[in-house]
This record gives structure tokens, sequence and C-alpha cells, in this order.
């Protein structure tokens, strides 16, 4: 992953750590990294060496803090909206992803941090962890999903009350509405816990793990019938050698290789 100057990469036992690296701005998303993070989710779609994604924030403070102001003030109705569409577009990519995304989420993740914290597969917080979309004190509303992905996570009332007023919630207040899966006290604690995590999901059928990406996201996608692609994706693995091999294996009483095919 060439080209990379926003962003960090490690790839370690198949897993990719996605560090943004801009910690004098409390890793603030401006135009070029996001261009980075799109190019990264376009290489693990056909990457087979990459099993998971662990994404974080460098430094302490912050996961990501927001977009980068001085790169949104002087947007205009039509660029705006481009804007928010190619962020979107970025974000959605991350969401369908075939294989865990999980975002490890220290300090503040506010607007566009929180946006990309959910639209991964799953969060794990560090116990100084602040969440928010604070952009109605900017005049604006989140552009990158969040009114939506906030609202399936934590359901309309709470939702609407959060981005209405600005306010932030700690990493308790987070856990206890459904934001994130887990608190830990440390940032290295919630790293070894994605880590946990991750491991436990690349040992399972990965077309398996593809479909229920599919199947969780039509849940809320008024177009599709959710249960109509459930039935399609059931049919879809019952055709795949992983299937053959998860069975054999069951009745064999051995550990299952999956091949993802």
């Amino acid at each position: 992953m060439a080209d990379l100057v926003n962003i960090l990469t490690e790839e370690k036992n198949g897993v990719l750590y996605l560090i943004i690296n801009r910690e004098d701005k409390l890793n603030a998303l401006n135009f070029a990294t996001l261009e980075e993070i799109k190019s990264i989710f376009e290489e693990v779609a056909d990457n087979k060496s990459i099993k998971a994604v662990i994404i974080t924030g460098a430094g302490e403070k912050a996961f990501v803090a927001g977009a980068d102001i001085r790169e949104i003030a002087d947007l205009n109705e039509v660029n705006a909206r481009k804007f928010a569409e190619n962020g979107q577009e970025i974000f959605a990519m991350i969401e369908n992803c075939h294989k865990p995304v999980v975002a490890v989420t220290n300090g503040f993740a506010l607007g566009g941090g929180c946006e990309l914290a959910m639209a991964c597969h799953m969060r794990v917080a560090s116990a100084n962890a602040k969440f928010g979309q604070p952009e109605v004190n900017l005049g604006i509303i989140p552009g990158y999903g969040g009114t939506q992905r906030l609202t399936h996570l934590i359901g309309r009332g709470k939702a609407n009350e959060l981005m209405m007023t600005g306010d932030m919630v700690d990493a308790n207040e987070a856990l206890r509405l459904g934001l994130v899966n887990y608190v830990l006290p440390t940032k290295a604690e919630a790293i070894a816990k994605a880590e946990e995590m991750v491991g436990k999901i690349m040992s399972k059928a990965p077309l398996a793990i593809g479909m229920i990406v599919d199947c969780v996201n039509a849940a809320f996608l008024p177009e599709e019938n959710g249960y109509q692609t459930e039935a399609n994706s059931f049919a879809r693995c019952v055709k795949s050698g992983d299937y053959k091999e998860g069975t054999s294996a069951f009745l064999e009483k051995r550990k299952p290789v999956f091949k993802g095919e």
C-alpha cells in the first residue's frame, strides 16, 4: 500500500491495521485521508492475505476528532452535496466489506470520526473514548451517513437528542446505548480485544461471514427484502465447499479448514 501520507498500515497474522495518522490534527479527516481510506479498502476487497481490518487513530487523544474544518468552511450547495456523497460512498465500502472491520475508538470519535466508527461492523472503545455528532454547532448536520447509522444503532429518540444538542457521550454511556460492543480500560487492551474478536471470526467460514454482512445490511435497506436476501445467501453458502467442509468436520469431530470457496 504505497503512497499513503495520512495513514499507517501494518499487516500481521491476516489482520490489516489501519491507523489514521494525523495526531497533531487529532486525526481529523481531510479529503486526502478519505481517498487513502478508499484506496485501502479497494485493495482489502481483492487481497486474499487480508482476512480482517482493525481501524484506530494515532496517539491517545483521538480516534478521529471530526472532519478538517478548514476544508469544509467554504463549501457551497453543489460541492457540499458531492462532499457528502463521496464520504458516504467510502464509508459504504467499509460497511459492505465482506471481511470483519472493527474500530478501536480511543479518545474523541466525533463528527466524521463517529461516522467512520459506525461504518465499521463492530466497535471497541477505550475508557477515555467520547462519541458525538456535534455538526449542529457548525450549522450543518452529519453528512457521511451519521443520521442513518446512529439512528439504526441507538434508536430514533436518542439519536435525535444527540444530533440536535451536539452533546457527547462517554464510553460507558456508548456501551449502554449499544453504540459500542465493549469498553476496555486502555487503548492497548481495546486493540487486544479487537484482535481476539477478529481472530475468532477468521476461524469461521469466510463466505458465510460475507453473507452475514450482506444480510445485516439488508435489514436497513428499504428497497431490499432482507428475508429474501437471507434465503438467497443461505443457498449460496450451501453451494460452497466451505459448507461441505463444515458439515463433514462436524460429523467427523474435527476442526474445519475453511477456504472461502
